[in-house]
């Protein structure tokens, strides 16, 4: 029977309101830890209507693989994903360049890029498979009160079930424009960076050799990364009236400027597929955690695409706030436990962040002797090894505590 306004609330640890990639990462991270879970998701999976499972794909980092081997998903995603092992990065229309290989490095891979709709999918076949989860999908929190000894949750599913539960901790995983940060209290900051990245998969007439590129151009970054089915993805940024101009494009005329732009090195490009427009800002929330409330993903950093680190920062949030929920035994929400979160995951924030927003800046500045020194910056780093084993190590954070799983551990101590 449905549960009436005035029916006692069910008692919760830890509600996650928002089941996107970082969201639902955290739900199986706590699968057979003992905590009580909630999660709460407004579309369904399969839906197009669900943002995280669009046509984008995303690239993960060494440590992300091993997060998702930790939690005995990477079998299935391993056929699906495409190997980054050498990148390519240049300056369009001027001499500078830089080449990594992962070989040079000891490593298989730099990356590994799949399809969001994919990874997706693995992830809510793995929770609907853990019956200690309580889900809820397609639902939405109608309610959201924080108090000192916990959060009260109103939650409407499928627009006729209406529940209350209360949780000892609310974990915002709902995105930039996240609700549960505002009915925190946690402020944000927004920067527009002007531009929208255009997203598409395109075919060529020669095997891409897991290269992927990253081209500066004077309209924004161009990444075209390497798919497991021989296809390459294709991310645009540019400045909105130029994405729109290129979305509007009927195919052949935007293979050709796609061609003209990025140039041969990938060879001919012969088939697109359907193009997506995002914005891009930089979001950043005043503060990870509040009052049993705790940020993760884009809730508490959402990133512009170049060198791909959003969601990789997004899932050592998760990774970390896992661990740190299910290493101890007392109250999740206190503000002990979500302050030692915070500074555990402090550095590596702060760090990626600064690196991203720093690339942006650096390959849009056209003032005068800025491109010259950025092309000989380049070539330098192209013949620096240290520099390059460094660049190497990002996807495993930028500093502070690794969290467990992305060492390839259980979540916590056994």
């Amino acid at each position: 029977m449905p549960a009436s306004a005035s029916a006692a609330p069910t008692e919760i640890d830890v509600a996650i309101v928002g089941g996107g990639m970082v969201g639902a990462s955290l739900a199986a991270a706590l699968i057979g830890t003992g905590v009580r879970v909630l999660l709460i998701e407004s579309s369904a999976p399969a839906s197009a209507a669900q943002p995280s499972f669009d046509e984008r794909t995303t690239a993960l980092g060494n440590a992300s693989r091993r997060i998702y081997t930790a939690l005995g998903l990477w079998e299935a995603l391993a056929p699906e994903a495409g190997l980054i092992r050498s990148i390519h990065v240049s300056d369009a229309g001027r001499f500078g360049f830089a080449r990594l290989e992962a070989a040079e490095q000891g490593i298989e891979a730099f990356g590994y890029v799949i399809a969001n709709r994919v990874l997706g999918a693995a992830l809510w076949r793995k929770l609907g498979e853990a019956p200690e989860l309580t889900l809820r999908v397609p639902a939405e929190v109608r309610e959201l009160a924080v108090g000192t000894e916990g959060v009260h949750l109103s939650v409407m599913s499928g627009g006729t079930r209406h529940e209350q539960f209360q949780a000892r901790l609310v974990v915002a995983a709902d995105g930039a424009h996240s609700q549960v940060r505002a009915a925190a209290g946690i402020g944000a900051e927004t920067e527009d960076y002007e531009q929208v990245a255009l997203v598409t998969n395109v075919t060529t007439d020669q095997p891409h050799e897991d290269r992927a590129y990253e081209r500066f151009t004077p309209q924004g970054p161009l990444a075209v990364l390497p798919l497991a089915s021989g296809r390459l993805a294709v991310i645009w940024a540019s400045a909105p009236h130029n994405a729109q101009r290129l979305q509007n494009l009927d195919d052949a005329a935007y293979l050709r400027e796609l061609q003209s732009t990025f140039g041969w090195r990938a060879g001919r490009f012969t088939q697109v597929g359907r193009r997506g427009a995002y914005p891009l800002k930089l979001t950043r929330a005043g503060a990870p955690v509040g009052p049993r409330t705790v940020l993760i993903g884009n809730a508490a950093q959402a990133l512009h695409p170049v060198a791909g680190q959003g969601f990789n920062l997004g899932l050592r949030d998760a990774a970390m706030l896992a661990e740190v929920i299910a290493q101890q035994s007392g109250d999740v929400g206190s503000p002990e436990h979500l302050q030692r979160f915070a500074e555990w995951r402090a550095q590596d924030r702060r760090g990626v962040v600064r690196f991203t927003d720093s690339l942006v800046r650096l390959f849009g500045d056209t003032r005068p002797g800025v491109p010259l020194l950025r092309n000989l910056g380049l070539l330098m780093f192209d013949l620096a090894p240290p520099a390059k084993n460094a660049l190497a190590r990002v996807s495993a954070g930028f500093a502070g505590p690794t969290p467990r799983l992305a060492r390839g551990l259980p979540v916590r101590h056994v």
